[in-house]
């Protein structure tokens, strides 16, 4: 097991005990030195922010995580270390993301035209067998292939 896996297998288990899930993990090089994402989510709607994920949340998965992390020297020498939420505007990867957030505003980019177009913004409005129910800015509704999606994120409204 590579360390990445090692990571996300804690931060599994340490996100699980607040009743949060790992939305990513990343271990990167950034300006010379490693940076060690973990993005946590609260599975269920996550409309509103007192149902997503808190700061508080965030520091308690740190402090835990990051006391396994050294214990088990997973990461070998310096590291900087960072436990967020996917944010507002958060991307949407999977099926249940577009059945979660039916209803909010999301942009999104096709690797083929459909209807002409590869951008689309406007409200997702759930998933039908592989595709994404999307109703367009001129309250057009539209079925994406979510084969077909390279790229999608909330917008935040206001």
């Amino acid at each position: 097991m590579g360390p990445l896996e090692r990571i996300r297998e804690l931060a599994a288990r340490v996100a699980g005990a607040y009743g949060l899930e790992i939305f990513d993990v990343e271990l990167k090089r950034e300006g010379g030195q490693q940076v060690l994402r973990v993005i946590v989510d609260r599975p269920g709607p996550a409309a509103t922010p007192e149902e997503s994920v808190s700061i508080d949340d965030c520091a308690r998965v740190a402090e835990e995580l990051g006391t396994l992390l050294d214990v088990e020297d997973v990461i070998p020498g310096g590291y900087t270390f960072e436990v967020s939420s996917p944010g507002l505007d958060r991307p949407l990867r999977h099926a249940d993301d577009y059945r979660r957030f039916a209803g909010r505003w999301a942009k999104i980019v096709t690797s083929q035209p459909v209807e002409r177009q590869t951008a689309f913004n406007g409200r997702v409005k759930g998933i039908d067998g592989d595709d994404v129910l999307f109703e367009s800015e001129g309250k057009k509704l539209m079925r994406l292939p979510l084969r077909l999606i390279s790229r999608a994120r909330l917008e935040v409204e206001f």
